[in-house]
């Protein structure tokens, strides 16, 4: 028993794990030699790398129980750049040197169980220096688990507190033990990294880790020597890996890998003494950022004197400026923003002493301060304008940007709340408005980065927006609401609550546009409370009481809240009876969009939404753009994660016609962040008041007084509140709201006042003129940090890894243009004085753009750097000098310049990336290597060139990118080397103009590493360069300038004869008899152009006879038989209905989640018809491709009765009498009346023969010694009763050159529109024609736009084709169907086909593509009889398509109409209603503070088809009704004369006279643009301005048809005849005709209410007969009662406001229509 427990004893001891944390006895030096390497790269090794090596000798030893000392000795700092392994590290003894200085004292720390703690280091040492002391010492972080091998735990390190996994291999035989652990270094918890410049991009903290763009992992091994007396670490290595992938592209990733090794040497005896100067604590092992901040992601600073430095950076930039060197000048304008940012307040005030006055250095200084964003610059900037030593256009320029930049701290912020009390900045609104923006945009920032945002940031805001409330100032309002939405604090919600008449009765007084600002300021406070502002939005949405506008926007914040679906579907569930339909459109289609979107941040928003709009059907998807709409387009890549929404919201008000407020934004997605890039937004209310006749005294006329009156005696109206005219916009950059602008109608007079003391436009065209004779002289320069983006973790090895992107812009212009007008402007100055005019321009205007972006990954420290650096820039550069002459009064316009002298580039892309390695001591030296070995980069000037000529079809095809030049490489000028794979891409092509002595060309050069993998980032990994030059061309002699001259109206001839008679002598010496037609004739070379045409023509007609039909390929260039005859062949095939397809293919494709609503896919009779005879032909013709025609059609067409839309023809309306066409193409059509067409259009016609030209312009470039070369230009036009036409000519002015430019564009009737392009050789080498018809399609009326081409150039072909090869995928994304079937293959036709005034048909068919869709709504109503024939009435072309536009605008006036008993409002809703006889009822009145006019109507009591029409205008009251069969007209009560018209005298005019069978009233100044009146029928007809200010029987006119049956009180009526009813005017029963009043009503039959009996009485009152007078008519009618018990007291008599109770039941009642009275007694 005793030797089985003596063998347990020792079996548990043996169990018991050995000890493995290291440790380090007292009293010796462990001695380790340490190795660091960074490498930066791709993963290909076969390109240029950077990277560090730091070797050094590593000492430890134990002071006490847990503290102990490291010291780091002989520190060798190598620098690697190039390629491995043929190039090796480079020793930089220099820097060694000062790296050693800062590690020559030991540092302290914590140790204990194998664990680090606080770390100590001397006073002075950088931070540099002691995370490479954390870097050695995160080798020593180990956790042992003396209970298990394998685990998992969070272990503190230098990158942050992260899951790490152990794997222990013990080696209990020898006594050792090795040690695995592996980090993930995406999931830590207190991580260290640091970005800067990113405050607006919101990260997803619900995304996925796989969606981020920078991964890294780290793995470490030990090795553990352990005894009795403990362990020692014998050796330590790491392995860390950074994948970053800047395009979320699994194969395009950079990688940076460190290693560390860290190897024991041996021990020795003595251990490190203790430092001599005092330790500070620096926290733990956790990576500390300092001075990596300070040095920007730009080339490497020194800076030793920041004052000197930055006064000699200064001047150099401004010299590089001066000479040109824009690239130098942007370099050095970033090295001053970071100089500026360490630069004392003292030294920035010498420096803006020594520069102050001189202003080429203004604007860089300016610029710089503002994106340094450091405390000083800030205080700096407010001191100058507190001093007022900036101008108001310089401080507008530099407050934004610096309350862009400033970095949030409080000492900034300090600065920035003085800002808001300071009286300069009081003083001008603009500058006030910036800084109360900038400054809640501040706090938002720091708020970001704070735990707790104090209230005191947030007290300026609040004390504003309390301000203006008691004031009642609506700017300080609107402001207040928008500098505190830039906030986005939840401790501002309960301020901007007041605003909202839903949580505050005190604001609904406040207009309705600070009501929409208090909602969006909930924005961006949604983002910290969802929850709160998800609840407050959703009660102001369901609150009908609000402006519609107000709710829209509630319904766009609460979205961006992202709620669940409950919140969702309680929404759609709300909209079911939502009395607002523009609230319940626009809440469905945003719903909608949202439902269709593809972004993975929204995929659970769209799930919800996709469910909620299911519940709503189909009906408030019909509904019109006259409603409010949301438009999204959205797109996204799931495989590089990135994305982007734009949204447009379009919000209608009840008052207009289009949108009152539009919003637009673009908010991109980025892996796992989002970002508002940019939000614009435009507001307008009372525009339309602008648009009419304005100071017509309406409250003067007795019209005003009168209706005012009848507003007493209709129970409950009010009319509505002014409204004044306003525009407001905003403007959102990066989520934040930097400007915004309200103009209302006092602001356009103040501007108009300040201008030129009067309100008056003639003082200000006069004011301009004298401006612009003064002349513009000046030079300015705009330099703007764009942006600066920077992401810093650490690695092991303790220096930190960046991720930087910083940008600069220039934008320069300098200006000298001289003005002189003759005669000058007098004192009597009028508008007309202008056409009487010379006027000389000496312009010389030189505008200058160029932007310089520099991206670096790698090391970025204020010692060295080591990494990638990618440059890009963009610059664009013009010079435009010219000499003008505007002769107004002989209509002439002379423009010269001089030609090319020197080579320009106009415009220039460049990227690069090089391996760069750079250190502080030898700034002067640094390592750069380009991407590829040297030697593979040929330049361009190496390679073969070919320059066009300046002949006509000269671009070569070869000149384009190989993407879409397959097949044209013939010429090509391109050149590539094949050793390298295909890595060089250098191509160049020109276009010369010799006659005007210059050349066009642009050359492209890449070289990139895409050819190892196909990745954005190996595009990028390389050099880029296109660009567009500028060069004279030589020839035989000299150009001195270039003139273009353009000569309108009588003398445009004669200006083309006076050119051909400088430029020839023969021309000058023409016979003095021969007429200017035949000149100009001659000049042009029409005849030759003639016989060219009609030679054409024959031998078409001969080929057409012997070629069989040949089909070709897309946009392929047969010979013109070829093409005849194929055209023919096709055209002929289409009129028999033959459509090509496969029936063996199903070839349609559609988008079905993208349709718009239901399609109506029903044909008329005659469609049907015509399609049944497709495909009739019992043989099919199959062409070269293999496909055969109809057969699949035909199997389409037996199995539905009505064929698809794309099989229907569209029949153009039959022309009798087309004329003679000229210069046209004899293209063959499709139908029989285009071959008429054909034919009227084969014989050529010179306008010129019967008209001169109404314009001639001539471009010529005048020689020293040698006559002018260039192109001349005529104009010819012709008006005839039935057509109008165009011709225009162009030709070489001098030379035997043939080649000339003929265009022709014709308007046949209404009918049809025809145009054709030709030139080359006597216009015979290329030819394009054009057609558009009306006609039928199916039963609908439809256009049709034609485009035929016989031969074009080859870069027509291919620029055509490449935008082919994108429709398809177009026409997905849109919700089109497509079809795949071959057509003519030189004919493109869309046919648009009106199925109803609001939707229509598209088909839109190419050579090789079909693309239609059905039912597509129109953002307008288009009316249908726009196409109609009329041949009674026969008008020109421009009369119709001017008639087409009138019939747009009409049809969005309102219309009301009556006749009979059917009613029919200005919504368009119709109901039927006997009015009773003789009592006028209100039909439309202006309920507007106006109060124009007044309609009413009665019925006669002689007969129930007449109506009598009263009509009251200003100080006319007319009346308008028949009597004895005649109609009858009073005005003012007096027999109006029977000679009309008759015109009224006042300020607003007014006209009766006589149409038809009856009258016609019009008064456009008062809103009635037209009644019609003939007894029987009643049209009224209002102007669009009156949208929503109209009331009456008509109704409101703000297509709100679910709320069409509004009575005067503003409740809903029950039926169309309460409806009718309320609207009767009572009389006085002694003096009136009317013998009905209103009155309350108590119920005719008993109700129960609540289960109990009792007594109702009703709300609305109800027509009855006046006391001594009974009913003969009634009629039924539901009105709603309030209901009391049967024992209370509440009677009619006692409560006279019952209008004003509940209502409580509904019941019928009997309406009284018609009456009988006995004698009354009436007063004498």
């Amino acid at each position: 028993m005793k030797g089985l427990i003596l063998a347990l004893v020792f079996a548990l001891v043996e169990a018991q794990k050995q000890d493995l944390e290291p440790v380090f006895h007292m009293g010796k030096t462990y001695l380790y030699s340490y190795e660091s390497i960074i490498m930066h790269g791709l993963p290909e090794r076969s390109l240029a790398m950077a990277g560090l090596r730091l070797a050094s000798k590593v000492e430890i030893s134990r002071v006490s129980h847990s503290e102990h000392l490291l010291q780091i000795r002989s520190p060798k700092l190598e620098e690697h750049n190039g390629f491995w392994p043929t190039d090796s590290f480079t020793p930089s003894s220099r820097l060694s040197e000062t790296i050693a200085a800062c590690l020559s004292q030991p540092f302290k720390f914590e140790y204990t169980e194998g664990r680090v703690g606080s770390i100590f280091a001397p006073e002075d040492c950088p931070v540099l220096c002691t995370n490479l002391a954390r870097g050695v010492l995160n080798m020593l972080q180990i956790t042992i688990k003396k209970t298990q091998n394998v685990y998992e735990l969070q272990e503190a390190g230098i990158e942050g507190i992260c899951q790490t996994r152990y794997v222990i291999q013990d080696d209990s035989k020898n006594k050792r033990a090795t040690v695995s652990k592996s980090k993930d270094l995406t999931d830590c918890q207190d991580r260290a990294e640091r970005s800067l410049g990113m405050a607006y991009v919101r990260p997803c903290p619900t995304c996925a880790l796989k969606a981020r763009n920078i991964k890294g992992t780290v793995t470490f091994t030990y090795k553990i020597k352990y005894d009795d007396s403990g362990a020692s670490l014998t050796s330590a290595m790491s392995d860390q890996v950074y994948q970053i992938s800047p395009f979320n592209e699994p194969n395009g990733a950079a990688v940076v890998e460190a290693r560390q090794e860290l190897s024991l040497v041996g021990t020795k005896r003595p251990p490190l003494s203790e430092p001599t100067s005092p330790l500070q604590k620096q926290g733990s092992l956790r990576y500390h950022f300092s001075g990596e901040l300070l040095q920007m992601p730009i080339p490497l600073i020194r800076i030793k004197n920041p004052d000197l430095q930055l006064t000699e950076t200064l001047r150099q930039l401004v010299q590089d400026n001066e000479r040109g060197a824009t690239k130098e000048a942007s370099a050095k304008f970033l090295q001053m923003v970071q100089l500026f940012r360490v630069a004392t307040l003292d030294q920035i005030e010498s420096l803006w002493l020594q520069f102050v006055n001189e202003l080429p250095y203004r604007p860089w200084f300016l610029s710089a301060i503002c994106a340094a964003g450091a405390t000083d610059t800030f205080r700096f900037l407010k001191q100058k304008i507190h001093d007022k030593k900036l101008n108001i256009w310089e401080a507008a320029v530099t407050l934004p940007l610096a309350f862009h930049f400033v970095t949030p701290n409080k000492q900034t912020l300090e600065i920035a709340s003085s800002f808001l009390t300071c009286p300069q900045i009081q003083k001008v609104l603009m500058h006030r408005i910036i800084v109360y923006l900038g400054y809640g945009s501040m706090v938002n920032k720091y708020c970001a980065q704070a735990l707790l945002c104090p209230n005191e940031l947030l007290q300026p805001l609040h004390d504003l927006a309390t301000e203006a409330i008691s004031k009642s100032d609506a700017k300080d309002m609107s402001l207040a609401l928008k500098a505190m939405g830039n906030a986005g604090e939840p401790a501002s919600i309960k301020r901007i609550l007041k605003f909202l008449p839903t949580f505050s009765s005190a604001a609904a007084s406040l207009p309705n546009r600070i009501h929409a600002d208090a909602v969006l300021a909930l924005r961006k406070i949604a983002r910290k409370d969802p929850a709160k502002v998800r609840e407050l939005t959703l009660q102001v949405f369901m609150d009908s009481t609000l402006a519609p506008n107000v709710r829209m926007v509630a319904c766009v914040v609460l979205f961006e809240t992202k709620p669940a679906l409950p919140t969702v579907t309680a929404l759609a569930s709300s909209l079911l009876t939502e009395p607002s339909l523009q609230v319940a459109s626009f809440a469905y289609s945003h719903m909608k969009a949202l439902a269709a979107g593809r972004i993975p941040q929204l995929y659970k928003l769209s799930a919800a939404c996709n469910i909620a709009i299911k519940f709503l059907g189909p009906r408030l998807d019909r509904l019109s753009y006259r409603y409010s709409k949301v438009i999204q387009i959205s797109d996204y890549s799931s495989q590089y994660q990135a994305g982007a929404i734009w949204r447009v919201y379009l919000m209608n008000s009840p008052s207009t016609m289009f949108p009152s407020d539009i919003i637009t934004k673009v908010r991109g997605y980025y892996a796992n962040t989002a970002m508002d890039i940019i939000e614009v937004a435009f507001r307008e209310q009372g525009l339309t008041k602008l648009m009419r006749k304005q100071n017509i005294p309406f409250a003067e006329y007795d019209t005003y007084k009168t209706l005012k009156e009848l507003g007493k005696s209709l129970l409950g109206w009010k009319e509505l509140p002014p409204e004044d005219p306003l525009v407001s916009a905003y403007i959102k950059v990066l989520g934040q709201e930097i400007a915004f602008v309200d103009v209302d109608k006092d602001t356009i007079q103040q501007m108009m006042m300040s201008l030129t003391g009067s309100s008056d436009w003639q003082p200000v065209v006069k004011k301009v003129v004298e401006e612009v004779q003064r002349g513009i002289s000046g030079r300015w320069t705009l330099p703007v940090l764009v942006g600066e983006m920077r992401h810093i973790v650490p690695t092991v090895a303790g220096l930190p890894l960046e991720l930087g992107l910083c940008a600069a812009a220039v934008a320069q212009a300098a200006a000298d243009v001289d003005v002189k007008v003759s005669p000058p402007v007098s004192d009597n100055f009028k508008t007309s004085q202008l056409w009487e005019t010379k006027t000389d321009i000496h312009a010389d205007i030189r505008p200058k753009a160029y932007f310089h972006m520099i991206a670096m990954m790698g090391i970025n420290t204020q010692y060295f750097q080591s990494g990638f650096e990618y440059h890009a820039e963009f610059s664009a550069n013009t010079t435009m000098k010219f000499d003008a002459r505007i002769n107004m009064k002989e209509k002439n316009l002379k423009i010269e310049t001089l030609p090319c002298h020197q080579e320009v580039e106009v415009a220039a892309v460049r990227s690069e990336v090089y391996a760069i390695s750079r250190n502080m001591e030898e700034i002067d030296s640094e390592k750069k290597s380009q991407i590829f070995p040297k030697g593979e980069i040929p330049s361009i000037s190496d390679q073969q060139s070919t320059e066009g000529s300046s002949k006509p079809g000269s671009w070569k095809q070869s000149s384009l990118p190989n993407v879409i030049s397959k097949g044209y490489q013939q010429g090509s000028e391109e050149a590539r080397h094949n050793s390298a794979r295909r890595r060089l891409y250098a191509r160049r092509f020109c276009k010369k103009f010799e006659s005007l002595g210059c050349s066009t060309c642009l050359s492209f050069k890449s070289q990139n590493s895409a050819f190892l993998r196909n990745t954005y980032l190996h595009k990028l990994f390389g050099e880029f360069e296109a660009k567009i030059i500028l060069k004279p061309v030589h020839t035989d002699a000299d150009i001195d300038k270039i003139q273009l001259e353009v000569q309108a109206g009588s003398k445009a001839a004669s200006k083309i004869i006076e050119v051909s008679s400088s430029g020839s002598k023969e021309e000058g010496e023409a016979a003095p008899n021969e007429d200017i037609q035949a000149k100009l004739k001659k000049i042009l070379g029409i005849e030759e152009v003639l016989t060219a045409a009609n030679k054409t023509r024959r031998r078409t007609k001969r080929i057409n006879r012997e070629y069989k039909t040949e089909d070709t390929g897309l946009w392929a260039e047969p010979s013109i038989a070829h093409l005849s005859s194929s055209s023919s062949s096709s055209a002929a095939s289409s009129a028999d209905g033959r459509e090509p397809g496969d029936h063996h293919r199903k070839d349609e494709t559609r988008q079905s989640g993208k349709k718009r609503g239901s399609k109506s896919s029903s044909r008329s009779s005659s469609g049907s018809s015509a399609s049944s005879e497709a495909c009739s032909s019992s043989s099919s013709q199959e062409n070269h491709t293999g496909d055969r025609h109809c057969s699949g059609d035909r199997e389409y067409s037996n199995q539905q009765a009505n064929p698809p839309v794309y099989q229907l023809l569209f029949k153009p309306v039959d022309e009798q009498d087309t004329g003679r066409e000229i210069l046209n193409i004899s293209i063959s059509s499709s139908s029989a009346s285009d071959e008429d067409f054909s034919r009227a259009m084969s014989q050529p016609e010179f306008l010129g023969d019967r008209k001169p030209p109404i314009l001639a312009a001539v471009l010529r470039a005048i020689h020293r010694n040698k006559q002018p070369t260039g192109l001349q230009f005529v104009l010819y036009t012709d008006t005839q009763p039935k057509r109008w036409r165009m011709q225009m000519f162009g030709s070489s002015i001098t030379g035997p050159s043939r080649w000339k430019l003929c265009a022709d564009a014709s308007v046949i009737n209404y009918r049809k529109v025809s145009g054709s392009l030709k030139w080359g050789k006597d216009c015979q080498d290329y030819q394009i024609a054009t057609q558009i018809a009306t006609g039928q399609f199916a039963a609908y009326p439809a256009m049709q736009m034609k485009l035929e081409w016989l031969k074009v150039p080859s870069i027509i072909r291919i620029t055509a084709r490449w935008i082919y090869s994108f429709l398809p995928g177009a026409a997905y994304l849109l919700g089109f169907s497509q079809r795949q079937q071959l057509g003519p293959s030189h004919q493109a036709t869309l046919v648009m086909a009106l199925t109803s005034p609001r939707t229509c048909d598209v088909v839109f068919k190419l050579p090789e593509l079909t693309i239609y869709d059905t039912a597509i709504s129109l953002p307008l109503p288009v009316p249908s009889h726009l196409g109609t024939p009329n041949s009674t009435l026969p008008s020109s072309g421009w009369k119709v398509f001017s008639q087409a536009t009138l019939s747009l605008i009409e049809s969005l006036k309102g219309h009301c109409t009556v006749f009979q008993n059917k009613i029919t409002t200005f919504n368009g809703v119709g109901f039927n209603y006997l009015m009773p006889a003789n009592c006028y009822h209100v039909l439309v009145q202006d309920c507007s503070p106006e109060l124009k006019f007044l309609v009413m109507v009665k019925r006669l009591e002689e007969s129930a088809d007449f109506t009598a029409v009263n009509v009251r205008l200003a100080s006319h009251e007319i009346d308008m009704y028949v009597s004895n069969g005649v109609i009858q007209l009073k005005i003012n009560g007096v027999q109006a004369p029977k000679d009309l018209p008759y015109t009224s005298n006042s300020a607003a005019s007014m006209l009766i006279s006589s149409e038809k069978k009856g009258l016609t009233l019009k008064a456009p100044d008062y809103g009635i643009d037209k009644l019609y009146y003939d007894g029987h029928r009643l049209e009224i007809q209002v102007a669009f301005w009156m949208a929503g200010k109209t009331c009456g029987v008509c109704g409101k006119y703000d297509a709100e048809i679910e709320r069409e049956y509004q009575t005067p009180a503003g409740y809903l009526a029950k039926d169309a005849v309460s409806f009718g009813h309320s609207w009767i005017i009572s009389e006085d029963p002694c003096t009136g005709a009317c013998k009905l009043q209103h009155q309350l009503v108590k119920s005719e039959k008993p109700l129960s209410f609540e289960k109990t009996a009792a007594k109702c009485f009703s709300v609305e009152p109800v027509l009855r007969c006046v006391k001594g007078c009974s009913a003969t008519q009634t009629v039924p009618v539901s009105v709603g009662f309030h209901c009391v018990p049967a024992d209370s007291s509440l009677s009619l008599d006692g409560q006279p406001r019952l209008d004003q109770k509940s209502e409580d039941a509904v019941g019928s009642v009997s309406a009284h229509i018609a009456c009988s009275c006995r004698r009354q007694a009436c007063p004498a």
